[in-house]
């Protein structure tokens, strides 16, 4: 009789005598995770957002004196930030869309069999992998008018790509093109390996072109994976720092993430800062969001 019983055991005091159960494996992983999160990502967060509705500064011993949505108002008639704001969008776009020609077209010209393939991705993924602040010195020695190469190639003789303010934006640009589009281009080669090669032959049965092949099987399968480069390429940009920090000093490279490191640790006006930081947070995931509703109408096509 308690024989039966014990081979009559439901399957959680069976699992109990084994060792830990499912529930408290699960717990062991998520618990840590959870407590992670919530001390270095929702507390910092929530603490930022209390100082943004203050005017605390971190340099004095001030208490922090509660002042509403004033410096939300005053950021917001700034016209200096709408310009930091306005140099960020430029930067934002010709970076992104630069990231995009050069990875697309890259993974294109890779996207068939060539000899040392393998060894070609790699050496092209390499520029992702460095450090921000390396490539930053890297290039700022490759600008310089002296003895930079890039002048030597192009004979530009004593041009100053990073002392000129109409040209250093787009030379913070270029390296940052530079930098990221592998990651487009690793993204790309993804997406076009999985268009089904009968559609390709299917074109070619019916004499389609390439530029007809191009836009009505290629560009559209693999669309929804570039937005997805896109969008994660648009959220670094706009937060873009140490490339322009770097670089160039000029006032038309000051991107919005420089202003708000200028106001935060050189002006020490911590509340104020604080409130700038959630506006570029909610346009980050203003822009994000339109983006995604894209996706999803592609993805629905």
């Amino acid at each position: 009789m308690a024989t039966t019983t014990m081979t009559t055991l439901d399957p959680q005091s069976r699992a109990a005598r084994r060792g830990m159960s499912d529930i408290a494996i699960r717990n062991l992983f998520i618990i840590p995770t959870i407590l992670f999160l919530i001390v270095f990502n929702i507390f910092p967060l929530l603490y930022s957002l209390g100082y943004s509705f203050t005017d605390f500064r971190a340099s004095t011993n001030a208490p922090a004196n509660f002042v509403g949505l004033q410096n939300y108002r005053e950021l917001l008639a700034d016209p200096y930030i709408w310009n930091n704001f306005t140099v960020t969008a430029k930067y934002v776009i010709v970076s992104v869309a630069g990231q995009v020609f050069v990875g697309f077209g890259v993974a294109m010209l890779l996207n068939r069999s060539i000899p040392f393939k393998g060894l070609i991705t790699t050496l092209l993924l390499l520029p992702m992998m460095l450090s921000m602040a390396v490539v930053g010195l890297f290039w700022k020695l490759l600008y310089d008018p002296s003895w930079g190469v890039i002048n030597y190639l192009l004979g530009l003789g004593d041009f100053e790509w990073l002392g000129d303010p109409d040209v250093a934006l787009y030379a913070v640009a270029i390296t940052d093109i530079w930098m990221w589009s592998p990651f487009v281009m690793l993204l790309s080669l993804a997406g076009l390996s999985a268009v089904p090669k009968h559609l390709y032959e299917a074109a070619a049965i019916d004499r389609a072109g390439p530029i007809y092949t191009f836009f009505r099987i290629t560009l559209p399968l693999v669309l929804p994976i570039l937005m997805i480069a896109i969008i994660f390429r648009t959220m670094e940009a706009f937060k873009t720092f140490d490339l322009a920090y770097i670089l160039s000093t000029q006032p038309t490279t000051e991107v919005i993430s420089i202003r708000l490191y200028k106001m935060a640790f050189q002006e020490w006006q911590t509340g104020r800062s604080c409130a700038l930081a959630y506006i570029v947070l909610i346009m980050v995931l203003g822009v994000t969001n339109i983006y995604v509703k894209y996706l999803n109408k592609v993805k629905e096509r």
